[in-house]
């Protein structure tokens, strides 16, 4: 339940999920109170034989020596109760430290096969310049072997303006036919082999079936700045893109700024025009008629319409001296040239001013080396950033997936212990009592621990997928406290059994059960772990965490639970 709380596009994306176990798990407890016991009392007429077959015989025999082995150490573990709590505690500590320690990220980057690039050039390159660089690009990544197909466009868009942009969209081949790679192997490959052509860097990250960010930028990851003071934005954002460069593990650090766009301003000599009867609408209608490529007309034809553009020939639009071949209507039907009455003027002027929440900002974008994770890397930008001392009327946060991932992780310990206080308030109910409920709990800190050694052992992320894996384990683990306080308690109230004999009776008759339940969840994460082809890195962080947390779980619970439980039903009494 407390996965359909998470943040809220996480949230949306795990809901069918929880809402699938959840009523899953309802159905199962009717079918299990009512539909079993009528199979069992309707179709098994005699008990199973345990020596039957050589294979009845094995089982039971090696079940039973491993029952025995239990039983005998547990008795050894009863008598010194001080030492397991230590061990319990230990546990505790040891947990708490691996979940600060571990690397956490947020979605596994899963191997697509597919990259999305993005090209830049200088603020005031022409269209004919930028094309032949794109193309001496796109020979390059076509000639890598890994390489099955490539999609070019030059130009911007709406959240990129300017002709000094383009796009790169690049197939791979299937992962048999590239040796193995992975896309982002690949990706690092290419970048080696791009730095041969100058004026032009294109930037490249995986595809992800997953990405909650949505925003559009050169790479994965952003950072954003914003000011309501224009010239404070274009004073800092250049400084923190160069202090990003120099944070440890970030690649393709990018800025959309593009301060070095050609500009020309012209000013209308207002008197001199007045005195050849040149009106300003005329002026503006010329400059119109020449630059802005204005539709006069539609051709119609049988299977198609051509759409007819007015514009000066593009050879007369790169200097501003041919500005003498624009005329305009003065007085007494005179062409005057356009040079007569203004006045020009040349400068540097950014290509576009983007904004964010109404204000104008400036996004850095970047991408991670291999083995860094995002969490690591947005501390460390923020630390950098921090250490600038920005002034106050300068405004710098995450945005995309980051922002999304910072959001995420900073609720995944109020989602655990939001699920320990509703199981608690379940558990209480249904023993009547407030204290045997925190030795099922105590059940708990093992899995965690298991959980997160086998993050560290396979040098795995703690993701969202991951952290879902431990949510999983929140239900599957304490059903070994509950087996054993449930037995021990019916013995006690029932039988008369003292609470040592009876929690020692309730471990030994209820082990077969545990480890059969046990045995059963860990081998069905085994397909996921082992399972490969397009999107298994996505779940593997699932089976990893699953089949960590239970064995551990199995080792430990067996013998922390039975002390717990008598050192609180001591401190109750």
């Amino acid at each position: 339940t407390p996965l359909i709380f998470m943040y809220v596009l996480v949230g949306r994306l795990l809901r069918e999920f929880s809402l699938t176990l959840t009523f899953a798990i309802v159905v199962s407890t009717v079918v299990s109170l009512t539909i079993t016991p009528m199979i069992c009392a309707h179709y098994i007429k005699q008990a199973t034989s345990a020596d039957a077959t050589r294979f009845d015989r094995l089982v039971e025999g090696s079940l039973s020596r491993i029952v025995a082995f239990y039983a005998r150490t547990l008795r050894v573990v009863l008598g010194y109760p001080i030492l397991t709590l230590l061990v319990f505690f230990a546990t505790i500590a040891l947990t708490v430290t691996l979940y600060i320690k571990t690397p956490k990220g947020y979605f596994p980057i899963d191997d697509s096969g597919f990259v999305i690039g993005s090209t830049r050039a200088s603020a005031d390159i022409s269209f004919q310049s930028m094309l032949g660089l794109q193309q001496r690009l796109a020979d390059i990544v076509m000639a890598d072997p890994a390489v099955q197909g490539i999609g070019s466009s030059l130009g911007g868009s709406t959240a990129r303006a300017g002709s000094n942009r383009g796009f790169m969209y690049i197939t791979l081949k299937p992962s048999a036919q590239r040796d193995g790679l992975t896309t982002q192997q690949v990706i690092d490959r290419l970048r080696k082999n791009l730095g041969v052509v100058p004026g032009i860097r294109l930037y490249m990250f995986a595809a992800q079936d997953i990405r909650t960010g949505g925003r559009q930028s050169d790479s994965s990851y952003q950072y954003t700045l914003s000011s309501t003071d224009l010239d404070l934005l274009q004073k800092w954002a250049p400084l923190v893109a160069k202090r990003m460069e120099t944070v440890e593990g970030l690649t393709d650090v990018s800025s959309d700024r593009d301060p070095g766009g050609l500009q020309l301003t012209l000013s209308i000599d207002r008197q001199k025009a007045a005195s050849l009867g040149v009106k300003v609408q005329d002026i503006d209608n010329a400059l119109n008629n020449a630059f802005s490529q204005r539709q006069i007309s539609t051709v119609y034809t049988q299977r198609n319409q051509y759409q007819v553009i007015l514009e000066i020939d593009p050879q007369f639009q790169q200097d501003p001296s041919n500005l003498d071949r624009i005329f305009v209507a003065g007085a007494n039907g005179t062409q005057v040239p356009l040079s007569n009455v203004v006045h020009y003027q040349r400068d540097l002027s950014a290509l576009a001013v983007y904004h964010s929440q109404s204000f104008p900002s400036t996004t850095v974008s970047f991408n991670l080396l291999p083995d860094i994770q995002l969490q690591a890397a947005t501390v460390n930008i923020q630390r950098a950033v921090d250490e600038l001392h920005m002034p106050e009327g300068i405004r710098g946060s995450f945005d995309g997936d980051a922002a999304a991932a910072r959001k995420a992780s900073g609720r995944q310990p109020l989602l655990i212990l939001g699920a320990l206080v509703a199981m608690y308030i379940v558990l209480g109910v249904l023993y009547e009592s407030l204290a045997h409920p925190l030795t099922i709990i105590s059940t708990l800190p093992s899995a965690g621990l298991g959980a997160l050694l086998a993050l560290q052992i396979t040098n795995t992320p703690l993701t969202i997928i991951a952290f879902v894996g431990i949510i999983l384990l929140i239900g599957i683990v304490k059903k070994n406290g509950i087996m054993i306080v449930d037995f021990a308690l019916d013995a006690e109230r029932n039988r008369g059994l003292s609470t040592a004999d009876a929690i020692f009776e309730a471990c030994s008759a209820r082990f077969r059960p545990i480890l059969m339940t046990t045995m059963a969840a860990l081998f069905a994460g085994i397909p996921l772990v082992l399972a490969t082809g397009p999107g298994t890195e996505l779940r593997r962080p699932l089976g990893i965490t699953i089949i960590g947390g239970l064995f551990v779980s199995q080792i430990l619970t067996l013998y922390t639970t039975p002390v717990i439980y008598l050192l609180i039903d001591r401190l109750r009494r």
